[in-house]
């Protein structure tokens, strides 16, 4: 989607209700990360599971444990108290609860709605999680207090990742261990918007064609807002990783026993269009059939990525990276 400046007012709901974010407030936030960040997960909040088809049933449960198990092995499980700085939704470590890889929870995240909903999610799977609001520079918790601390597609939009990481390693317990999964790395991002950008031009005109447009194409109203949301997460994804300068920063924290992994080479190049697509149209307009094509295409490609293509591309080509380290 293009990424284009806009101060048109955001409406952010949750559960005290809705609340307006100004054009001024928008305006702020081109030279704020801490207020775009809040601002643009308020106002995704109530949506961001359907938005990235997140789920708390065993297709995400896989996923979280699989991706976890890639960078940091399955010894230790279930480790006794984790943290997911930045949780969004939740999606991270309930499903990762689910799976059996850690006991008991608590999460955190800049944006309070995002807090409300992955507390929600929590409940709703009968788990019982503290969630507080809080900055990963500043975590609200005392020294060596956890076992895990995860989190997942954060590290990208803390403006101070060396400081989030010492804060991570300041909460873990003496040997504990920090996770954190899909971080963009320079190299595959770039490869990831452009063809975000063509799908999304593409599709938004294919779907108002006369004969599809009453069953797929959104409104005006609807594709200016994900314009808009599309420019404002512009502005809270401030970094891209390469593996060897992520692992640096993770030393210079503190942290023993790094390690990085990359993931998804030919699976972004696919991932990222279906859910361009996806977001292209009227929500559910693709049906049953395009949600199993998406989901055997991303996996069969992973996998491809995984056991094939790792062994001869460098790794930074590669879109995701994955960091793992303990306290000492």
């Amino acid at each position: 989607m293009a990424e284009t400046k806009s101060t048109a007012k955001l409406v952010v709901t949750s559960e005290t209700g809705p609340r307006v974010a100004s054009p001024e407030d928008i305006e702020r936030a081109w030279d704020d990360p801490r207020l775009a960040n809040v601002l643009y997960h308020d106002w995704e909040a109530s949506k961001y599971d359907a938005k990235w088809s997140i789920s708390y049933d065993e297709r995400c449960v896989a996923y979280a444990r699989d991706r976890f198990a890639h960078i940091a092995g399955k010894q230790g499980w279930p480790y006794a108290k984790a943290l997911e700085i930045g949780c969004g939704t939740g999606f991270f470590l309930l499903n990762l609860r689910q799976a059996g890889v850690l006991s008991d929870g608590a999460v955190t995240d800049i944006s309070p709605g995002m807090v409300e909903v992955a507390t929600r999610n929590a409940r709703g799977l009968g788990f019982d999680v503290d969630g507080r609001v809080a900055d990963a520079e500043s975590v609200p918790y005392p020294d060596d207090h956890f076992d895990l601390v995860i989190g997942h597609a954060v590290l990208h939009r803390i403006p101070d990742v060396e400081k989030a990481l010492r804060e991570a390693l300041r909460v873990l317990k003496p040997g504990g261990r920090f996770v954190f999964c899909g971080e963009p790395t320079k190299r595959g991002d770039v490869v990831a918007r452009k063809l975000s950008q063509l799908t999304w031009g593409t599709a938004s005109r294919i779907s108002h064609w006369p004969l599809v447009r009453k069953k797929f194409a959104r409104t005006k109203v609807e594709l200016e807002a994900s314009s808009r949301a599309a420019a404002l997460e512009g502005a809270v994804e401030v970094h891209r990783f390469d593996p060897r300068e992520l692992r640096g920063i993770a030393m210079r924290a503190g942290a023993i026993d790094v390690e990085t992994v990359t993931e998804e080479l030919t699976a972004s190049w696919f991932g990222w269009p279906v859910r361009t697509v996806e977001a292209a149209v009227k929500p559910g307009a693709l049906g049953w059939p395009w949600s199993t094509f998406a989901h055997r295409g991303w996996d069969g490609l992973s996998a491809l990525d995984e056991k094939v293509l790792s062994r001869v591309v460098p790794d930074s080509l590669f879109y995701n990276v994955c960091l793992t380290g303990t306290k000492p």
